[in-house]
């Protein structure tokens, strides 16, 4: 175990250089940033373009593209003993999905099992062309179904809470995005410092990838991934049932804020 463990990378949509750093301490894990720390309970969602971007209520700096690390961070139960300092507007890419945060936080040792809550009982949440299904249950069951119309995309993914099967199976699924997607933003100057091993582009007549081989659900759990890191800043995900019909960052950020609002996650 150490006290301190750096990452450094490129974000995804700026390309700015980040360095975050790590750190074992006592107290809820909290994000610092500009000089200002703020626990995850007293961040807020100030924009869902293409990735979240959270700050502390009142004060700080933006960060952009939380959600991986803070799927990590979900997945493993980590809510306490951690304070994660950001120097740059966004987190870093790094391999594109979880996995380089779950190593970083192994290599901490960051406690697992914290705090959890519950779904209080079953509760149906339309946003626009999303929906949440949730049910009561014992144990931690998160379903994705995505709506794309394309045969090569296995459209469904599933995580029953085991964060050993998050590392091992969740955690890779790499960013993707339509190749149009990918036009606009090197249109823009933004995305040029991507490795391509860290991104995969589903153009018409392709799907684009290096490095590792492409799996047919490897978007869906990607999805599913992007929904624990926005689920974390709502304190889950919780002992229950969800399942996200067509999720997205915006679409997630409005469920969960109305299921706390609505009593719908309360603790265990």
């Amino acid at each position: 175990m150490t006290r301190e463990v750096i990452v450094e990378g490129v974000g995804l949509h700026g390309g700015a250089p980040a360095r975050v750093t790590l750190r074992a301490r006592p107290g809820p894990v909290a994000l610092a940033a500009a000089g200002v720390e703020a626990r995850i309970d007293q961040l807020e969602v100030v924009s869902t373009a293409r990735a979240t971007t959270v700050q502390a209520r009142g004060a700080g700096a933006p960060v952009g593209t939380v959600e991986h690390a803070f799927a990590a961070l979900a997945a493993l139960g980590v809510t306490d003993g951690v304070s994660v300092a950001i120097e740059g507007p966004e987190m870093p890419l790094l391999d594109g999905g979880a996995a380089a945060w779950c190593e970083a936080l192994a290599r901490l040792g960051a406690p697992r099992g914290g705090r959890r809550l519950r779904v209080a009982r079953a509760a149906l949440l339309d946003v626009g062309p999303s929906r949440y299904e949730l049910a009561p249950a014992d144990s931690v069951d998160v379903q994705v179904r995505l709506e794309i119309d394309d045969p090569r995309i296995a459209p469904d993914a599933r995580w029953r809470g085991d964060p050993d099967d998050f590392v091992a199976r969740i955690a890779p699924a790499r960013t993707f995005a339509m190749a149009h997607e990918i036009e606009e933003l090197l249109r823009r100057g933004l995305a040029r410092h991507v490795d391509p091993a860290c991104v995969v582009v589903i153009a018409p007549d392709a799907i684009h990838h290096a490095g590792r081989p492409f799996e047919a659900d490897e978007p869906a759990r990607h999805k599913l991934l992007d929904l624990l890191g926005d689920l974390y800043l709502h304190a889950g995900p919780p002992l229950g049932r969800i399942r996200a019909v067509r999720p997205g960052h915006a679409a997630n950020a409005r469920a969960f804020r109305r299921a706390v609002e609505e009593g719908l996650f309360v603790p265990a």
